[in-house]
């Protein structure tokens, strides 16, 4: 079960689906190929009535370095409106994989930055490898994790999330349980059995029951709609358009410091 070319899809006799995001020499990063192949695997995945469980995680060394440098390039050169297209295919992937009707399992390791955060916070439940660094980076380029925003919001809550959303640093996986990223932090041996304990009790309840009461949690907790997601495009967009954000992936693609940092 791999038709996809960023995927690593497998499927065991449980009816558990294990998806590895495949680009290692990457990092993992979301390129548009695999932002779509993941929109089309949450699809596919939420309407198959036989899957009890989905365990997502990364291949390679870190789980995922959030947006692709070549998406970034291409952001670089578009105009408003391609700007906000490709944002929203962004939003879509995140919006279909946390909406799918199935228990998502994060199996987070290495390293989740920008967009890899927003990944591990549409997964009803993420384990992490205790060496495991997260920081929410976008601020450091000049722009701001808008479509991230709203999954981020609601795994944390605005509290906890304004440690750690606007000013770009790296924490480890002990702060990350205790913000809320993350369930737990166990050692890198001891992490797929983690995982396995949070996938077994899945296979003695009713797949349909889980997918009503997920859908029922979403809808008692944070609201992300269609007005809420358009709403961090456009802001997204917005942040494209300033002096900062020029300056600031200038700097990235040059590698030098920002003129802000001191």
């Amino acid at each position: 079960m791999n038709d996809f070319e960023t995927l690593n899809v497998e499927r065991d006799e449980r009816n558990v689906l294990y998806v590895r995001m495949n680009r290692p020499d990457k990092r993992n990063a979301l390129s548009a190929q695999m932002i779509a192949e993941l929109t089309i695997l949450a699809q596919n995945t939420g309407s198959d009535p036989d899957i009890r469980a989905v365990v997502l995680s990364g291949e390679g060394n870190v789980f995922c370095a959030g947006g692709d440098l070549g998406w970034m390039m291409d952001q670089i050169k578009a105009d408003r409106e391609t700007r906000m297209h490709e944002a929203r295919k962004l939003a879509e992937m995140l919006n279909a994989l946390n909406v799918m009707p199935k228990p998502l399992i994060g199996r987070i390791h290495g390293g989740a930055f920008g967009g890899g955060i927003g990944m591990v916070c549409v997964c009803d439940v993420a384990i992490t490898d205790a060496a495991t660094k997260f920081g929410l980076t976008e601020t450091r380029l000049g722009l701001i994790p808008a479509t991230i925003g709203p999954y981020v919001l609601a795994r944390l809550g605005e509290g906890m999330a304004r440690r750690v959303f606007m000013s770009a640093r790296i924490f480890k996986a002990d702060e990350a349980v205790a913000l809320g990223v993350v369930a737990a932090s166990v050692n890198a041996d001891e992490l797929d059995a983690a995982v396995e304990a949070q996938v077994k009790p899945y296979l003695s309840v009713a797949p349909g029951a889980v997918g009503a009461a997920k859908n029922l949690a979403r809808a008692l907790g944070p609201r992300i709609d269609d007005r809420v997601i358009d709403d961090t495009i456009r802001r997204l967009a917005d942040t494209w358009e300033t002096e900062e954000a020029a300056e600031g992936i200038d700097a990235f693609l040059e590698k030098r410091n920002a003129r802000w940092v001191n």
